[in-house]
């Protein structure tokens, strides 16, 4: 009797009922309160600016000024989403604007100067920031120098660097149809639809195939409608933009027709894709955020951390190499100022006002490019009302403050509830 009896109870038992989208809601606004506040500022901000512009100067939503925003952010939010690594183990890395800077120094060497093909200078580039980054990674890892000092150098050093590839201030032109159309040419609008439709679907496939395993895990799993609004919400932002851009943007359509995606829009896009999932789904990427949370006892875990701290260094440098060629193709030349001025105070800016933590271990590749977004809006749109370098400087100053006091605040805050 007992042994039949068994079988029919595990039969018939219901199994454990999933949270409905209330109770969904209900625990994402506790995590809120509890200081887990992610990207939140960064998306709310951008909304408020985006309408504040919009009011203010109607041209800031014509679709030549909205693909605008996205080259002009481009080269500053590749650069952040490689700052994303180094900071997540609460490390800093100062170089990463004349890093970039040299990387496009030797590209335009390379590719203008010794009349090599476009993709042996982007190897050369790519691999001068590999360099670079493997020896910040060493001095801070092996010889145990604080970031802060080694990058500082390195910022110092790499600025007479690109001065002495540059021959003390020559300009190099960057004319290769490739390398230019980075950052100047745009994909043909239905690739553009084709593109946007790949993404939802893949995104769609993504969260279900989550949604499925986890379900069979007997894990706790999102509600549907939660899963299918991200999906919806993801399609409908896409088509949006995809839609905008795909708009005629030349005042004379006879002459040059002007319109569909950047470039470099699917390029951010894939390098973004990428570096979600090395941070989110492979064991590389949990040992980076166990680093950045405890490195004693990462260390004791079994985890190489001088291996982790290297990597994130060569990472961020690499990163500053796709970004100093993507400036190189907007700007078709480089020169002694590639790379400086405010990039590398924009780069880190974006990585933080978009949710990465200066203390470490919390923080996304998307933050950087949500955080890029918000800076090129305010360059751009306090531009668009005439004001001056100096205000655009003070505002992105001050909410980088408000970013660094949230994310400090957030943290005391969740620190407080677990104390609890």
């Amino acid at each position: 009797m007992t042994s039949t009896a068994l079988p029919d109870q595990e039969s018939t038992a219901a199994p454990a009922a999933g949270p409905t989208l209330t109770s969904h809601v209900r625990g994402y606004l506790g995590r809120v309160r509890g200081g887990d506040i992610g990207a939140l500022p960064a998306v709310l901000g951008l909304i408020v600016l985006c309408t504040v512009f919009a009011i203010m100067r109607p041209s800031f939503l014509t679709a030549a000024n909205f693909a605008n925003l996205f080259t002009q952010g481009a080269a500053v939010t590749l650069i952040a989403m490689g700052l994303v690594f180094v900071l997540l183990l609460g490390e800093i890395d100062l170089s990463a604007g004349f890093a970039s800077g040299v990387c496009a120094a030797v590209l335009a060497n390379v590719v203008t100067v010794l009349g090599y093909p476009w993709y042996v200078a982007v190897l050369a580039a790519v691999l001068t920031g590999v360099v670079i980054g493997s020896t910040l990674g060493m001095l801070v890892a092996k010889i145990g120098i604080p970031s802060f000092v080694v990058t500082l150098a390195g910022f110092l050093a790499f600025q007479g660097i690109v001065l002495l590839l540059m021959e003390e201030g020559r300009n190099i032109s960057v004319r290769d149809p490739v390398l230019v159309a980075i950052a100047n040419r745009n994909l043909p609008p239905a690739l553009g639809w084709a593109l946007a439709g790949l993404a939802v679907a893949g995104y769609a496939v993504v969260q279900a195939m989550r949604y499925r395993t986890r379900a069979i895990r007997g894990l706790v799993t999102d509600p549907l409608t939660v899963v299918f609004a991200r999906v919806i919400g993801l399609a409908a932002v896409l088509g949006a933009t995809v839609y905008l851009l795909n708009q005629e943007r030349s005042f004379n359509v006879l002459i040059n027709s002007l319109k569909g995606v950047p470039i470099v829009v699917p390029l951010i896009a894939v390098l973004l894709i990428t570096g979600t999932f090395v941070l989110q789904r492979t064991s590389y990427g949990r040992h980076i955020y166990a680093v950045g949370g405890n490195k004693e006892a990462a260390r004791r875990a079994g985890i190489n951390v001088d291996r982790i701290r290297i990597s994130v260094f060569v990472i961020c440098s690499s990163m500053a190499a796709i970004g100093g060629i993507v400036a190189a193709s907007r700007a078709n030349s480089v020169d002694p100022n590639t790379g400086g001025s405010n990039v590398l105070l924009y780069a880190v800016g974006a990585a933080v006002i978009g949710g990465t933590s200066l203390f470490g271990g919390k923080g996304r590749v998307l933050d950087a490019v949500l955080g890029g977004a918000v800076v090129a809006v305010i360059d751009n749109g306090m531009g668009l009302m005439g004001y001056s370098s100096g205000v655009k400087y003070v505002v992105t100053g001050v909410v980088l403050l408000l970013a660094a006091s949230v994310d400090a605040l957030s943290r005391r805050r969740a620190a407080a509830n677990g104390g609890r």
